[in-house]
């Protein structure tokens, strides 16, 4: 059941030469992860899955999606060396790209929305029927989940989630892919009718509804079983490691404010000696003392009660409004020293 695509094997031997020549990487841990999200796509591609996904087990053909949305994205993501990132997203148009398509607000609801809209009846089974569909899909998975878990694994440090913002961040994803999976599961009827006659190139089709005793609806169930469950429990791991590295993380000192003495209220009688407020009611009363036009006179010393001239107004008549009492004010000076 190998069915060896020529595209896929060439796009994987060329994606694998342009990552040691131009990355220039050696034999380290990163290319084998790189190596590793390769040899993921292919297995998923053109090995026994692809076969019996394509034309047997909606099951088998979940197992495939899983592989290409959970499992080759993360290492190939993982392989990347911070230097030669970097070095790409130096380039103005790649950085623009990757400040858009790598916003988890727009990675998280364009993966979960490609994964619902390939799995509606009429484009999966169009997918099925159609080569050129099916590889449109397949690439639409992959693009699409790369998106989503660059927040999260990108080697750029600076531009990747807390791992606070990133466990609500795959918590959304796992809700996504569960609640289908759950809607797959339980459906009272069979969703995809390619299955119930489907083509049979490798004469399997008996052995697989006779001998396993597998029906198209207990088929359908277990695919629904393996996108809830086991794809859930992918992303529970993450979160789980996205907990320990929050967890782990040394925490930072924050410098205490130095506290800042707070100036004395004035006229409380612990606050300020008696000279002192004397000195400022002797300030107060020579602004009050002004020009008739209201201009204020700058503060000057008191003048003694003889050498203040009267001006205290004549019985039966009214101060003018802002007319000065210089009187009054000494008595109060007075009264205050």
């Amino acid at each position: 059941m190998w069915s060896p695509d020529p595209s896929v094997i060439g796009g994987s031997v060329a994606l694998l030469a342009a990552y040691a020549a131009w990355l220039r990487e050696r034999l380290s841990a990163r290319a084998l992860l790189f190596a590793a999200g390769l040899a993921t796509l292919v297995l998923a591609l053109i090995s026994p899955i692809d076969g019996l996904g394509d034309h047997y087990l909606f099951s088998v053909h979940m197992v495939q999606h899983m592989l290409l949305i959970l499992i080759a994205p993360p290492l190939l993501l993982w392989g990347l060396p911070p230097g030669a990132t970097r070095r790409l997203m130096a380039v103005p148009l790649l950085d623009r790209l990757e400040r858009l398509l790598g916003r988890p607000r727009v990675a998280l609801p364009t993966k979960i929305l490609t994964l619902w809209i390939w799995h509606l009846p009429v484009l999966y089974d169009a997918a099925l029927a159609s080569e050129n569909i099916h590889a449109l899909e397949h690439l639409s998975f992959v693009v699409t989940a790369t998106m989503f878990w660059w927040p999260v694994l990108t080697p750029l440090r600076e531009r990747r989630l807390t791992p606070q913002l990133s466990m609500m961040y795959l918590f959304g994803a796992m809700a996504g892919l569960s609640v289908l999976g759950i809607y797959i599961t339980f459906a009272p009827t069979v969703l995809y009718p390619f299955y119930l006659n489907p083509p049979d190139p490798y004469g399997a089709l008996a052995l697989i509804r006779n001998g396993w005793n597998l029906s198209v609806m207990a088929d359908q169930q277990l695919g629904g079983v393996v996108m809830w469950l086991l794809g859930g429990l992918f992303y529970i791991v993450v979160i789980l490691i996205e907990f320990g590295l929050w967890f782990s993380a040394p925490e930072t000192d924050v410098p205490a404010r130095p506290q800042q003495r707070r100036p004395a209220l004035v006229g409380r009688d612990d606050a300020m000696p008696s000279g002192g407020r004397t000195a400022m009611l002797e300030d107060a009363a020579s602004a009050v003392v002004g020009v008739p036009d209201g201009s204020v006179a700058p503060p000057a010393a008191v003048p003694a009660a003889a050498d203040v001239p009267s001006t205290a107004p004549s019985r039966g008549t009214t101060p003018a409004r802002g007319e000065a009492r210089p009187a009054a004010a000494h008595k109060a000076l007075e009264g205050a020293g």
